[in-house]
């Protein structure tokens, strides 16, 4: 069947380069467009271009820079693929001149003539779907974006109970939190018809009123009302919401949340009547009357901070859900960029600068991983993968990429000292609090200067506050920047706080490195002053284990090292980005794998002949969870071996079956010990 998701552009005006070209593209199925002039070329590339082909004839002489423009001018998300047709090939020794098109083009194959038509077409897929993975990724940054905006809403609003109306269909979305302010279930079906029905008769006139004048004017939605619950009881209810709009202008949605003020406004109620009671009884028993309030204030007080812990509670349980859910998603995405990363290095195995950039992208989507695990672990979704740990040989493995993050007008003065004993942490989680600490100071000193970072080992013989007695290693980082006051450090540490301007910085990072270190038993401690910089102290306890490396090596050499040969997998993801990177790296591990994108398609597979040798399924999948497949494949095939993947430390609960899991982002090493491990044991769990 032809394709129509994208389009070849072909430039090529002299010969019959371009009637060949078009012709070859056509009969395999592929569509194509042909520009007369290097300005109708240009002119004509867009998202919808899947690939370019033109002639290095057609572009040796001619001036490229509307062309290098337009190639600089890309998408994050875009890297047009361009085919060059050469008489003298691609390398510097046969065709210097190839070095100035690559440099222009950017993503550019070269195909030297005579070509075979087969092979012309073989690139000229390999670049189509190359554009196709552009496309997902397209897709995938949208829906972050989306899912940035609305949490970003979310949080200016002050998130309590979230919800959104779709102005289009009328469909409106609570979380469970927003449907007890309405006196509902959690699980209970809530439509914007049942929440109109249930405002006050008497405040219903002001609550339309306030949603016209937020759709018309986009002035922001903010109003008090009282709502009557199944029972006949009144609540009142504080409601704030922003509308969302697209690229022209048209309202979309209504995004915003809902607080229960009940208690709030019974207690300033209640107040005003004690106060009027008071003054009337002030004049003839005054110390009666200092007495009794010193005890109606202590009440209020008491109230007031059990609202505000219950408040705070809820609104962290909300951020949380929203941070897993976006982790979660950028895990499967970093799961493909990892996966196809470590493929192509090993194509690229003779070219060094080839592997040198390889291994630069696969070290930030690497750290990216941390970010997301640490997100995870933020949100209550992750668990830290605590060891024993050689501080002093990971802060000097970090100084190539502190110095590259700082930037060259910042000096980095390290200082470890020798034979330092092993801390009990997480490694990952580690380098990422000193990336962020240091960030952090080099954005303290946006004139440039020093920081220093210190390592050396302290013992406490005293508890001081949530620290046990004993040994520590302190790693510090100091700034020269224009540092922080008393009640800017007092806050320094709460979630989403931040110094930074509007854009500039997520107020998590050092909230993430204090409950990293409460985690770890330690503590961050921080020492400040306007115009004399921040010290930060990140108190991590000395290891009593030992180093578990030796025993990974012999867990490996007793299970006789990996590829125990091929064995056929069936394998199961709903994404079908992750499903291509898993099956590449499978395939080339030299299994036989078959490829399913539902479990009811997974199923259709185990029924068919020859049997599968493993089961491996992504966990969150619609309409039949990885957990039910497993336990329908357990059931058929009770010797069949199964492998959930899953972005969360910890599978839902209610979860029993006895599985084996891989977390995900996972290498292909990884990958291919757990095969292994289960292929040679013929256990599933």
């Amino acid at each position: 069947m032809p394709d129509r998701s994208a389009i070849g552009l072909i430039y090529a005006p002299l010969g019959r380069d371009a009637q060949i070209a078009s012709s070859l593209l056509r009969e395999a199925g592929m569509r194509s467009l042909t520009a007369d002039s290097l300005s109708d070329f240009v002119a004509s590339l867009d998202d919808s271009i899947g690939f370019a082909v033109v002639t290095e004839d057609a572009l040796r002489f001619a001036d490229l820079k509307p062309l290098s423009a337009w190639i600089e001018a890309q998408p994050s998300w875009s890297d047009l693929p361009f085919l060059v047709l050469t008489n003298r090939g691609g390398g510097p020794e046969r065709n210097p001149a190839a070095a100035r098109l690559l440099e222009v083009l950017g993503n550019v194959s070269f195909l030297e003539r005579p070509f075979h038509a087969t092979t012309f077409v073989s690139i000229a897929r390999s670049a189509l779907r190359g554009r196709r993975r552009q496309y997902e990724a397209r897709l995938r940054i949208q829906e972050l974006n989306d899912g940035e905006r609305r949490l970003q809403t979310a949080m200016e609003a002050g998130r309590l109970g979230a919800w959104e109306r779709d102005l289009a269909t009328g469909t409106l979305t609570l979380s469970p939190t927003c449907k007890t302010i309405f006196g509902r279930l959690p699980e209970d079906a809530f439509s914007y018809a049942e929440l109109i029905g249930c405002i006050h008769p008497d405040d219903l006139e002001r609550v339309e009123a306030a949603t016209a004048a937020t759709l018309e004017t986009g002035v922001d939605y903010a109003i008090e009302y009282r709502t009557i619950w199944k029972d006949g009881s009144v609540h009142w209810v504080e409601a704030r919401a922003q509308v969302s709009r697209d690229r022209t202008g048209k309202p979309l949605k209504m995004v915003g949340v809902s607080a229960d003020i009940t208690a709030r406004l019974e207690a300033e109620e209640h107040q005003r009547l004690l106060n009027e009671i008071l003054e009337a009884r002030v004049a003839e028993r005054t110390r009666e009357l200092e007495e009794a309030h010193r005890t109606v204030m202590a009440e209020v007080a008491q109230r007031e901070r059990a609202e505000e812990q219950l408040r705070q509670s809820q609104k962290m349980e909300a951020i949380g859900q929203l941070t897993g859910g976006v982790a979660h998603d950028f895990n499967n995405l970093l799961m493909a960029v990892l996966a196809n990363l470590e493929l192509l290095r090993k194509h690229v195995s003779d070219d060094v600068k080839a592997r040198r950039l390889i291994d630069g992208a696969l070290q930030g989507a690497r750290r990216g991983a941390s970010l997301t695990q640490r997100l995870l672990a933020f949100a209550r979704r992750q668990e830290l993968q605590v060891g024993p740990v050689d501080l002093g040989r990971l802060v000097v493995g970090m100084e190539d990429l502190l110095q590259r993050s700082v930037g060259s007008s910042v000096v980095i003065d390290t200082a470890v000292p020798d034979h330092l004993p092993l801390v009990s942490a997480d490694a990952n989680q580690v380098e990422l609090a000193l990336l962020n600490l240091a960030v952090n100071a080099r954005d303290a000193m946006p004139d440039g200067g020093r920081i220093r970072i210190r390592l050396h080992e302290v013992e406490l013989r005293d508890a001081a506050g949530h620290l046990a007695c004993g040994r520590y290693l302190v790693l510090s980082v100091a700034d020269e920047g224009h540092g922080m006051d008393e009640a800017t450090l007092q806050k320094a540490v709460e979630p989403f706080f931040s110094t930074k301007e509007l854009g500039k910085g997520t107020g998590l990072g050092l909230s993430m490195i204090h409950g990293l270190a409460l985690q770890l038993k330690g503590d961050l401690r921080l020492k400040s002053a306007p115009g004399k910089g921040t010290t930060a102290e990140l108190l991590i306890p000395v290891s009593t284990a030992i180093s578990t490396e030796a025993d990974i090596e012999t867990a490996v050499a007793a299970q006789g090292g990996l590829g125990s040969g091929p064995r056929r997998i069936l394998l199961v993801d709903d994404d079908v980005l992750i499903a291509m990177s898993s099956v590449d790296m499978l395939l080339d591990l030299g299994h036989d794998v078959v490829e399913a994108h539902s479990g009811q398609q997974a199923l259709s597979c185990l029924a068919d002949a020859p049997p599968f040798d493993l089961l491996i399924t992504d966990y969150s999948m619609p309409g039949m969870t990885g957990g039910e497949l497993a336990a329908i494949a357990r059931a058929r095939h009770p010797k069949l071996p199964i492998l959930i993947a899953s972005g969360y430390a910890e599978l839902p609960a209610g979860t029993t079956l006895d599985v084996a899991r891989l977390p995900k982002p996972y290498t292909q090493d990884q990958l291919a010990l757990e095969i292994d491990r289960l292929t040679a044991s013929g256990a599933g769990g």
